[in-house]
């Protein structure tokens, strides 16, 4: 079998495996192996096959790895569910105290606590969302 194909092979097995695992490694591997080939084809003798892979696959794992991982794995921009409450204002239904409580977060309403326990905040008032605990707002006054 020439070396050429063997070279495609290796290149077509790590592609494939880098589809099922997505850590851009295999993937980088698998296009140094397919540089490879092309040397080989091009009739480079066996350690200087070895020498292209070895350099292929030290500049893509090194410096181009990051930049792929960087754009695959994106940080998380927007808040959904009960996080997306806390940093809100809320409107106080009943008095809020360590205990019990209830507020208006953005048209609904939650049993609330005071984030303080000392605090009692008076029916009326505008407070801050600061941590929702299960169906449980704690909250703080705004001054």
């Amino acid at each position: 079998m020439d070396p050429w194909l063997i070279w495609l092979i290796i290149s077509a097995v790590l592609i494939v495996a880098e589809i099922f695992t997505l850590t851009a490694a295999l993937g980088m591997l698998g296009v140094a192996a397919l540089i490879t080939s092309g040397s080989a084809a091009a009739g480079l003798s066996t350690p200087f096959q070895f020498l292209v892979f070895t350099v292929v696959s030290a500049v893509t794992l090194l410096f181009l790895r990051p930049v792929a991982l960087r754009h695959l794995v994106k940080p998380q921009t927007q808040r959904f569910g009960v996080d997306a409450l806390v940093g809100q204002a809320a409107y106080v239904v009943a008095d809020v105290t360590g205990r019990e409580g209830r507020v208006r977060i953005g048209g609904e309403e939650w049993t609330a606590r005071s984030y303080d326990e000392t605090l009692v905040i008076p029916r009326g008032a505008t407070v801050d969302v600061l941590e929702i605990s299960g169906t449980t707002a704690f909250v703080y006054p705004r001054e």
